[in-house]
């Protein structure tokens, strides 16, 4: 039986999900929810809600952002107007970047 090997993330990443936890955590009690109450409107478990407010970055980000805005916590710094914009203009330019990119014979050196 093979090990499952476990997945790594940068610092940047865990804090953000952290931050993101945080402010969910401080959303629900702001409402006075309990964590159960949450989760049954998200319709997930109270264990996954729990992972959630730990900032543990296994749970599936969809879920993530329906607590969060569940809670009215603000993702981006921008209305529904303005994100649906952003969104409609990064669809064209991703329109306009070749289906396929060539791979390069050179390694690519992503050491930081």
């Amino acid at each position: 039986m093979m090990s499952r090997k476990e997945r790594t993330f940068s610092r940047y990443a865990r804090e953000a999900a952290t931050l993101l936890g945080h402010r969910i955590r401080l959303g629900r009690l702001e409402r006075r929810w309990t964590e159960q109450e949450l989760a049954d409107r998200a319709g997930i478990s109270r264990a996954t809600l729990q992972k959630i407010e730990k900032a543990e970055l296994t749970v599936a980000i969809g879920l993530v952002f329906e607590v969060a805005a569940l809670v009215g916590v603000v993702l981006f710094e921008a209305d529904r107007e303005s994100l649906a914009r952003h969104t409609a203009r990064a669809d064209e330019k991703l329109a306009l970047l070749p289906a396929a990119v060539r791979k390069s014979g050179k390694p690519v050196d992503d050491a930081f």
